[in-house]
């Protein structure tokens, strides 16, 4: 009976159309340009392109065609197909082919890359071999006259010969443009069909029934009415989150950093409660860009602003980044041009990542321009770490609050004290132990007499100028040694301990302060749980004594590896190294006897213990600290050489920090020295004259309301996009968008409230011969509810959509180590069982709820307006047997027989309501009523209702809106 119901409503599965991806060719050129140029320029160049002597295997790769036709195994790459590409089972390692490139196998990262590139026909737009310098575009003049490139003018609005349809701007440029065709607008929706639709616009549900009946029965005339509707929507703040689900589309938003070693964003969500706070607050636009780009350079009102301003920055982190990258300067790189890409598209829509390796091949993007605007990110710190060996991103502790902030305070307060405490006691028995009691003298002392292992600077390996030196007197051994920088370039001294017994060990740094010395000397450990890197302030007294910084307290496994290694990369002074003391954390706590010392020694041992012991209990006892994803100003602010087609080990001039001249309407201010140039970038790009940033965003509020922007192409304004379909319209709108205080609400208003909007999607023979594609909008687009709608549609339809807002949603989350492989096992296990709303189900890169993977969830490893559009058999198949849509169905029923109703036809109307936002049709209640009727007894009902609902959820009636 099943089947048959869901027959009548849904017509045969194999009659649906198989749509193939609409990714445009231009899309896939960018793809090239920004993930397989640069693999191709560093790992495989060298041996087979035109730079080397003569080509290995006879195979080039740095033109589309030599690449294509391969060397003397075949075809490296072969467009479409995979398994035939030779190239792919060089890379995979997979011992069946040559391994490339030999010196070691690239990441997955840059393999999945590889296949998806050949997957998509694999683009190229590479017509002759490079040379060596970036390639210079041809006809940027052209280029820049370019519409997008023009300031944004506000056009007179047109006059019409209909005079009463419009009733608003909006509806007379649309109205111009129908009666240039020689064709006019549909007639408007039904009420009901509207209703469903602004709902589901704007707060992402359907209309509850009894608001439907009170629409329908409304006596105001119809555009009062329905303006009546879209404010009380505006207000409620669901609004909120089905526009904030619109903009982290844009921002890429994820919660893990996808690949197989993929790592969970456990802290994402608050960048995701920011952006629905920030549309349920009708945040304008211009600020939001600047808190995003800029927000912990901002001044914050008070600690809560401070806290939201630093969450805002997560847009910049949230990228899918390879934090194995052993390369670490090409990880660094590698997150610059992400940031850059995301940047261009979400707020200029424009592909900067071509740029990377050459002269923007379409658009007037000099390489200079994207190396200049490359120096802003590069010094913006993402990473909290650069050396270990999976990096990390930066967790940043936001400032507490109200009594919250009270018990930080107090907490922070004991744990300082204690840790004065034990300090002085350590210091006390230091003084006192014969073995290290030379400590607290003025002169040398032997690495030998202290306890653990102390290896004095010529026990190191040096690497580069260091000179000897006596200064001070008070050094291990012999003297201490300083670097010769300006004269010997970089140096390292790299002290490897034997460690006989595994355990934990505080390493100490000694050094001469000086006043010439280095505020930042970088101190690298390598430990059993990783790799850190400190800093040292060396023109300070070291605090232990006068010779020592302790760096850390670290685990060490006896034969392991571990070392200790000090840089002056990057150093703003002379960097003094003495030696490195690994002092195992139970040695001053051994007794007094195995020192020979006194009881007095004891005492303080004894001491020792209880308050080591009583401040890991207090440090336990913490109150949680709220952390986010942030980015703040790197220490080492710098320009960007520029990296001849790309690559980070062929480096041409330095650029000056500053962005894209092809704007030259908004002058760009200069960046201050010791700032990265991010708060001069958020500005430069919200300023009014600017001649994309308004029009972008007002394109893409457009796209989300008609399923189609006035430009077509909403992540490509460049010369390869698609010309605006009604240009003066989109300079009205961006114009009436900076007016209104950059107000997205009042512009969705603006729209949702015309004439436009509440037409039918119903066409008229003329209209769809003179306006096929429905480009001038002769009637409203027919438009599928997004994956997330359909998910909280089915969830309200059965009473169990839980409403709670914001907050952590990943059960099971928690701070993972980064060597560990917790996070893959939880996101590639992880269960999709809550019934909150679906903007707050995790956002995985690797795996995704059932109904988002079968109706084209974002691509959430880049930003995307337009999500892809398929029509598959798959998507039929999960409404007809997934255990999901059986159990909403369920639900329903028990529902609707739960409620007092007279008959079974009121019980059709209430579901009906429910899932189709309108009661059945005569049809419909012929077609599905026997099923209830002719059933024999209450579970044999409440099955034939349960069939009923799933019904209504396969239809085609319920997945679009009309």
């Amino acid at each position: 009976m099943l089947r048959l119901i869901l027959a009548v409503m849904t017509g045969t599965i194999v009659s649906q159309t198989i749509l193939a991806d609409d990714r445009s060719a231009q899309d896939g050129i960018a793809f090239f340009e920004s993930r397989i140029r640069p693999v191709l320029v560093e790992h495989c160049y060298k041996c087979h392109s035109a730079e080397s002597k003569q080509a290995k295997g006879g195979l080039r790769l740095d033109t589309r065609s030599d690449i294509r036709k391969g060397g003397d195994s075949g075809p490296a790459v072969v467009p479409g197909d995979v398994d035939e590409s030779l190239i792919v089972q060089a890379v995979a390692y997979d011992g069946g082919f040559y391994d490339m490139p030999p010196s070691g196998k690239l990441p997955e990262t840059a393999i999945a890359d590889i296949r998806e590139w050949i997957r998509l026909g694999a683009p190229d737009p590479r017509e002759s071999a490079p040379g060596t310098q970036p390639v210079k575009s041809e006809g940027s003049s052209t280029r820049q006259n370019h519409w997008a490139f023009q300031p944004v003018k506000s056009p007179t609005i047109p006059e019409t010969a209909d005079p009463a349809w419009p009733i608003d701007p909006v509806d007379r440029f649309i109205l111009a443009g129908l009666e240039k065709l020689g064709t006019k607008p549909a007639a408007p929706a039904t009420r009901t069909a509207w209703l469903r639709r602004v709902w589901f616009d704007l707060v992402g549900l359907p209309p509850s029934p009894e608001s439907i009946r009170a629409f329908v029965e409304d006596p105001r005339p119809d555009a009062e009415a329905r303006a009546a509707v879209v404010d009380a929507l505006l207000a409620m703040p669901q609004f909120g989150e089905r526009w904030g689900r619109h903009w982290l589309d844009v921002a890429r938003f994820a919660e893990s950093s996808g690949g197989g070693r993929t790592l969970l964003f456990k802290d994402a969500w608050r960048y995701r409660d920011y952006v629905i706070q920030a549309f349920d607050s009708d945040m304008p636009y211009d600020r939001f860009l600047r808190e995003q780009i800029a927000g912990d350079l901002l001044t914050a009102k008070d600690d809560a602003d401070r806290a939201r301003l630093l969450t805002a920055t997560g847009f910049l982190v949230l990228g899918p980044t390879n934090y194995e990258e052993q390369e670490k300067y090409q990880l660094r790189m590698d997150i610059v041009d992400e940031q850059m890409d995301t940047l261009g598209k979400t707020v200029l829509g424009m592909t900067i990542g071509c740029a990377r390796c050459h002269d923007h091949k379409f658009d007037p993007i000099p390489t200079r321009d994207y190396y200049a605007l490359a120096g802003i990110f590069r010094s913006t710190r993402t990473l909290a770490n650069d050396t270990d060996n999976v990096a990390r991103w930066i967790d940043t502790p936001l400032p507490a609050t109200g009594d919250f902030s009270r018990r930080i305070a107090a907490h922070e307060k004991e744990v300082q004290e204690l840790e004065s405490s034990a300090k002085r006691i350590r210091e006390e028995i230091l003084r006192l132990d014969p073995r290290t009691a030379a400590l607290a003298g003025e002169g040398p002392v032997n690495p030998a007499d202290l306890p653990g292992i102390a290896l004095d600077d010529s026990a190191a390996k040096a690497v580069g100028g260091w000179k000897a030196s006596t200064y001070g007197g008070k050094f291990l051994g012999s003297g201490a040694v300083y670097d010769e920088k300006r004269k010997e370039g970089p140096s390292t001294l790299t002290f490897d301990p034997e460690i006989r017994k595994s355990g934990k060990y505080e390493v100490r740094l000694a050094y001469v302060a000086h006043e010439n010395r280095s505020t930042r000397t970088p101190v690298t450990i390598l430990h059993a749980d990783g790799e850190e890197l400190k800093r040292v302030n060396q023109r300070e007294t070291p605090p232990v004594e006068g010779r020592f910084v302790s760096l850390g307290t670290f685990r060490f496994e006896a034969g392991g590896a571990g070392f200790v290694l000090i840089s002056n990369e990057g150093a703003d002074g002379a960097v003094s190294v003495d030696g490195v003391w690994f002092l195992p954390v139970d040695s001053v706590s051994e007794s007094a006897n195995d020192a020979g010392g006194s009881e007095q020694l004891a005492k303080l041992r004894r001491s020792l213990t209880e308050t080591e012991k009583r401040l890991k209990e207090k440090k336990a006892q913490a109150p949680p600290r709220a952390l986010a994803m942030t980015v703040r100003e790197h220490e080492k602010i710098e320009d960007s050489p520029i990296h001849i087609r790309g690559n980070i080990k062929t480096l041409g001039p330095r650029v000056p920090r500053g962005v894209l001249s092809v704007v030259s309407t908004v002058p760009f201010e200069p960046v201050p020295e010791g700032a990265s140039g991010r708060a001069e970038l958020a500005e430069w790009l919200t300023d009014r004259r600017h001649p994309l940033t308004s029009r972008v965003m007002v394109n893409r509020v457009w796209l989300w309301l008609f399923g189609e922007g006035l430009v077509r192409s909403a992540d490509n304004f460049g010369t390869t996009g698609e010309m605006p379909s009604h240009p003066e319209l989109l300079d009205h709108l961006a114009t009436r968008f900076m007016a209104d205080g950059w107000s997205v609400k009042k512009l969705v208003r603006a729209i949702v409230t015309s004439n436009t909007y509440a037409m039918s999607d119903i066409s008229s023979e003329k209209s769809v011969r003179i306006d096929p594609e429905n480009r001038f909008l002769s009637r409203f687009p027919r438009r599928r509810l997004d994956a997330e709608s359909m998910r909280d549609a089915m969830l309200s339809a059965a009473g169990l959509l839980d409403m709670t807002f914001g907050g952590p949603n990943i059960a099971g989350a928690k701070a993972i180590d980064a060597n560990d492989n917790g996070a893959a096992s939880l996101e590639y296990g992880y269960k999709f069982e809550d019934v909150r709303r679906s903007v707050y189900a995790p956002a995985f890169r690797n795996k995704r709820h059932d109904l988002f993977e079968a109706f084209d969830f974002a691509d959430i490893n880049q930003p995307l307006s337009k999500r892809e559009r398929s029509t598959v058999a798959p998507q039929a198949l999960f409404f007809m047997n997934h255990p999901f849509v059986r159990t909403m169905a369920e639900k329903c029923a028990q529902r609707v027989t739960d409620e007092n109703l007279k008959d079974a036809p009121a019980r059709l109307d209430s579901l009906c309501l429910r899932i189709l936002s309108r009661q059945a049709t005569e049809a419909e209640a012929a077609a599905l009523l026997p099923a209830v009727v002719d059933a024999e007894n209450e579970d044999e009902r409440l099955q034939a209702w349960a069939d009923v609902a799933h019904a209504l959820f396969a239809s085609v009636e319920f997945r679009y809106t009309h």
